[in-house]
C-alpha cells in the first residue's frame, strides 16, 4: 500500500488575481505547503466550520454527514490522490459494517467533509511533489511560525470584496 503524507489545513486565502479561494494544506511533518484553489461555496463551508458556526439549516456537507449517520457509515480518511493538468482529485474513504468504500470527489468537498467528521487529511507522494506552487508557497512562508505571521497580517482587504 502507498504511503500517505498526512496534512493539515493552514487556512483559507482569497487570490487577488483570479479572485477565487485558495486552500492551503501543510504537510504535519516538514515545510511543504500545498495551495489548492476552490470554489467560493466551498471555501464558506470550510469557513463556517473553521470558525464553528452552524447554518440554522443543513448546509451540503452537513447533509451529507447526516447522511452518513444515519446509515451509521463512518469517514475514515480523506486522500487527496492526484493532479491532472492542474485539476486535483480526492476520495472519502467511508467504513460500514467493516467494509470500506471509496467515493471520488473534489479535494475542496472533502476537506470539509473531513473537518465535519473530525477524519483526517492525507495527499499522496505524488501530489505533495507535483503540486505546482507549491514550493513558491512553501519558500513564501516556510516554517510555521512564518505561516503562523502570515496568517495572523492578513486583514480583510487582503481577502477583496465577496459577493454572498
Amino acid at each position: 500500500m502507498e504511503r500517505f503524507v498526512e496534512v493539515n489545513l493552514v487556512g483559507l486565502i482569497m487570490d487577488q488575481v483570479s479572485k477565487s479561494p485558495v486552500m492551503v494544506l501543510k504537510a504535519l511533518e516538514g515545510t511543504k505547503v500545498i495551495p489548492i484553489w476552490i470554489g467560493l461555496n466551498e471555501a464558506n463551508a470550510i469557513a463556517m466550520e473553521l470558525e464553528n458556526v452552524c447554518s440554522p439549516r443543513p448546509m451540503t456537507h452537513d447533509l451529507m454527514k447526516n447522511i452518513m449517520h444515519d446509515l451509521e457509515a463512518v469517514l475514515a480518511r480523506v486522500i487527496i490522490t492526484d493532479i491532472v493538468e492542474n485539476t486535483y482529485y480526492a476520495e472519502l474513504h467511508i467504513e460500514k459494517d467493516g467494509r470500506e468504500k471509496i467515493v471520488d470527489c473534489r479535494p475542496s468537498d472533502a476537506v470539509a467533509l473531513a473537518l465535519k467528521n473530525r477524519a483526517k487529511i492525507f495527499v499522496t507522494p505524488q501530489v505533495l511533489e507535483t503540486s505546482v506552487l507549491a514550493d513558491v508557497f512553501t519558500n513564501i512562508i516556510g516554517s510555521e511560525d512564518k505561516i503562523d505571521q502570515w496568517f495572523n497580517s492578513l486583514s480583510a482587504d487582503d481577502f477583496g470584496e465577496i459577493e454572498q
